[in-house]
């Protein structure tokens, strides 16, 4: 019989998907590799994986209802029946600790995607197209830059009202310029890479050479940035409930409690120090995260 039948292989055969999937997982195995050294940020990140099912399932695990008052249990401290201790009111701590995780998450997590997707749009088209529109951009962001971010955050929130909507709003606005900056900086490298180069003079549209080309090269920058944001903006909201700008005082947010139980911290300082400390870790937390992060995603790191 005749071997004319075989098949002859041709590269250009090869599916797009298959030439891609390669490199892609062995980037994603190398950046695992380095960020499971980083111990600190591995720890962290199973901390903060708790916090989210928290989250999630508290209101279905909390011991007891956390916005109920049990007058006959007023400031009691830690014990077997409650963890945390009491509140003035006698509601159980650790069930409003719990509670307000997924208030504390809900609002850092939004102000800070919020500001990666606005800051991300304004530095790709600042950096690409650079002229008046880039000197336009750059220049509202320094005017940004100027005020201090609490102070800013406290100046939007008394203008639209107190509430955790507008703390989201005002957190989201003073954490744009840091991502419109910092992706501007890549952009500006990645436009004058050759692939973008080559792509130009293919004729491809500028949509295309911004969201298939740069926006890639800006990922890691994105998620490094969204990691040391979240810090900082439950830092940010924590303190407006604390000065009453954000949660009602009655919401299980631990900005809020720490504002409610300053009054007691010579007579009942648990009060304020389990807020206090859950802040403290979470926000510790996730600066640890964004160091790993940084550092695996870092490509002059060695394995």
């Amino acid at each position: 019989m005749s071997d004319n039948s075989t098949a002859t292989f041709n590269p250009s055969s090869v599916p797009e998907e298959a030439e891609v999937r390669g490199p892609v997982k062995g980037k994603f195995k190398t950046f695992l590799a380095k960020f499971m050294k980083q111990k600190l940020a591995v720890v962290s990140s199973f901390f903060i994986l708790l916090l989210l099912i928290l989250a999630v399932i508290g209101p279905h695990i909390v011991p007891y209802p956390p916005n109920e008052p049990n007058y006959d249990a007023m400031m009691e401290g830690p014990s077997l029946a409650h963890w945390a201790g009491t509140d003035e009111y006698g509601r159980d701590i650790l069930s409003r600790l719990i509670e307000g995780t997924r208030l504390t998450m809900a609002v850092s997590l939004s102000a800070v995607f919020i500001s990666a997707l606005a800051g991300t749009i304004l530095g790709l088209i600042s950096g690409y197209y650079g002229g008046w529109i880039d000197r336009l951009i750059m220049r509202g962001s320094d005017v940004m830059f100027s005020f201090p971010d609490l102070l800013l955050a406290i100046g939007i929130v008394a203008i639209l009202g107190p509430g955790l909507s507008n703390v989201v709003i005002a957190v989201a606005v003073f954490g744009t310029p840091s991502f419109a900056r910092i992706i501007r900086s890549v952009t500006l490298s990645a436009k004058e890479s050759l692939y973008v180069e080559a792509a130009r003079s293919m004729g491809a549209k500028h949509n295309r050479i911004i969201w298939k080309h740069i926006f890639p090269e800006t990922v890691p920058s994105i998620i490094v940035n969204v990691s040391m944001r979240i810090g900082g903006a439950i830092l940010a909201a924590a303190s407006l409930s604390f000065l009453g700008l954000g949660a009602k005082p009655t919401e299980p947010d631990w900005g809020a409690m720490l504002s409610m139980g300053r009054d007691y911290l010579s007579i009942a300082p648990h009060i304020v120090y389990f807020p206090g400390l859950i802040i403290f870790l979470t926000v510790l937390a996730f600066n640890l995260i964004g160091d790993g992060l940084n550092d695996a995603l870092d490509p002059k790191e060695k394995n």
